[in-house]
C-alpha cells in the first residue's frame, strides 16, 4: 500500500456505482487523503462546485446516472485541478484526444492502480493510460 501519497489532500469523486464509490473513498482514505466527498448524480455538484466543495483534486466517472461528465472535467481542467477519468465505456479516444496527458483508467480497476493515476496528475507525471 502506498503510505499517505494523498497525505493533506481532499478528493471529490464523482461516482453513481455506490459499492465502487464506497470502496473509493476508502482507498483514498487508506492512501491518507484528509476529506473525501462522494457526489452520484451531476445535480448535486450545486450551482458553484468549486465554492460549495472542498477538494484539490478528482476521480471522474465519464457517465453519471445517464449524464456527461464532461463540462464538468473541461471546468476542472480549465482551472489546472488534476483529475483522472474512471470508466466503464470501452471507446475512451474521445476523451484521450479531448483531455490530452490525462488518465483513462477502465473499468474494471484496482484501487491501487486508479490511485497511482491520481497521484502521477497530482505530482504532473503521465503514466501510461489503462486500458
Amino acid at each position: 500500500m502506498a503510505e499517505r501519497q494523498l497525505a493533506g489532500r481532499s478528493i471529490l469523486i464523482l461516482e453513481d456505482e455506490f459499492l465502487i464509490a464506497m470502496d473509493v473513498e476508502q482507498t483514498c482514505l487508506d492512501w491518507g487523503a484528509d476529506k473525501v466527498t462522494i457526489i452520484r448524480a451531476l445535480d448535486q455538484l450545486g450551482q458553484d462546485p468549486f465554492r460549495q466543495h472542498e477538494f484539490d483534486s478528482a476521480i471522474l466517472d465519464v457517465r453519471l446516472g445517464g449524464n456527461s461528465t464532461v463540462e464538468f472535467a473541461r471546468e476542472l481542467h480549465c482551472r489546472g485541478i488534476p483529475f483522472v477519468f474512471a470508466t466503464g465505456m470501452s471507446d475512451q479516444n474521445d476523451f484521450a484526444t479531448r483531455f490530452p496527458g490525462v488518465a483513462i483508467v477502465s473499468k474494471p480497476y484496482s484501487g491501487e492502480e486508479l490511485l497511482k493515476m491520481l497521484v502521477a496528475a497530482i505530482d504532473g507525471t503521465e503514466l501510461s493510460r489503462s486500458a
